[in-house]
């Protein structure tokens, strides 16, 4: 193999992929990337057993070939190289050359052939979705995932396709978000499927503010198409819980907060949390909302914002950090919260979105 290209190209496919590489891989060639040409690309693909990722990138192509080279050096060694056109010759013996303007570094790989193969997906259906709105979903979704390995099945999230609709669920037991937007085009066959939280983090790292994102489920794999980047990534075997039994219905009076000058006030509060002491107390009045923060040994506060409420007087305890990742993630001036009893979830709600959480005791 021998091509010709970029450094800055090449650079920018490396930051693609790059991230699925472990440090820590059981498998020495899962240190490594596949470097490869294909027709009138090179490329550049990743994998981690559980993720793939693969990218390719326009060069001039002197002799076809394949190799893997260790991910991390290849990268530091890229970046280091001076600016403009570089040269990559793969020799005998699994030795890789890379040669810019008045400098030659030699490098060792591994054969192509140790490296796992970028899974195929043939005659499956592709669904379609902008890539904002799938961007956004996962904003409003991903902070809601579990990270307690004795959970696994909630260290992912639901992806729902019905119809023309796409459905995300995130849920750690103790609180839950849930969004629907709608496709591009409608599917003839309804899924589900949950995709590990890692997954997400990638698939979220590669989308734009245009476009469209593909994507195909596969058997035990879906397979996402971003801009010209493959996404392959393992689901998490297991049924989801049944979300829909544990969302209230619409019948709690709403109270309607500022969203920033409410971020702001848990923040606050949040301050003088500690692991033993997590929980902020919420006094809600007919005219305002008393939050409040006591901690033994650290200090106290206490704020009020005003309200118009009609429902019950009520004291209720809540996990700052749950309010904060929800409030910080949403784009609207104001939200309503919905107040359902001293033991009972609050609930925020806006079109095609929900996320509530679970109150704790003091």
């Amino acid at each position: 193999m021998q091509v010709k290209l970029n450094k800055d190209d090449l650079l920018s496919g490396i930051q693609v992929v790059q991230n699925v590489v472990s440090p820590k891989a059981t498998l020495p060639i899962l240190s490594n990337m596949m470097v490869e040409t294909k027709k009138d690309t090179l490329r550049l693909y990743t994998t981690d057993l559980d993720i793939g990722i693969s990218c390719e990138i326009p060069v001039n192509i002197v002799e076809d070939g394949a190799i893997t080279i260790p991910a991390k050096r290849f990268a530091e060694v890229i970046r280091e190289l001076p600016s403009g056109e570089i040269t990559i010759h793969a020799r005998k013996n699994n030795q890789i050359e890379i040669e810019g303007k008045n400098c030659r570094i030699r490098l060792l790989g591994l054969p192509k052939e140790e490296f796992p193969k970028f899974p195929e997906f043939k005659d499956k259906e592709v669904i379609r979705v902008k890539q904002a709105d799938l961007k956004e979903m996962f904003r409003l979704t991903s902070f809601s995932v579990s990270h307690e390995e004795s959970r696994y099945v909630l260290n992912g999230v639901l992806i729902e396709v019905q119809k023309d609709i796409l459905r995300l669920v995130a849920t750690d037991g103790r609180r839950l978000a849930k969004i629907e937007k709608p496709l591009v085009q409608a599917v003839t066959k309804d899924f589900s499927v949950i995709l590990p939280i890692k997954a997400i983090n990638e698939i979220n790292r590669n989308l734009k503010d245009e476009g469209d994102v593909v994507f195909t489920n596969g058997t035990n794999q879906v397979l996402f198409e971003i801009n010209g980047v493959m996404i392959a990534t393992r689901i998490i075997e297991g049924d989801f819980p049944n979300y829909l039994q544990v969302i209230p219905k619409l019948t709690a009076p709403k109270i309607n907060l500022n969203t920033q000058e409410f971020l702001a006030v848990i923040r606050r509060a949040n301050l003088l949390a500690t692991p033993d002491f997590q929980a902020i107390k919420f006094e809600i009045f007919t005219d305002k909302l008393i939050i409040s923060k006591t901690t033994p040994d650290v200090g106290e506060s206490r704020e009020e914002l005003k309200i118009e409420y009609a429902g019950p007087e009520m004291l209720i305890g809540f996990n700052p950090q749950y309010m904060i990742d929800v409030l910080k993630n949403t784009n609207d001036p104001s939200i309503n919260i919905e107040f359902l009893g001293s033991d009972k979830p609050c609930v925020i709600r806006k079109e095609n979105y929900l996320y509530l959480a679970l109150p704790m005791r003091f």
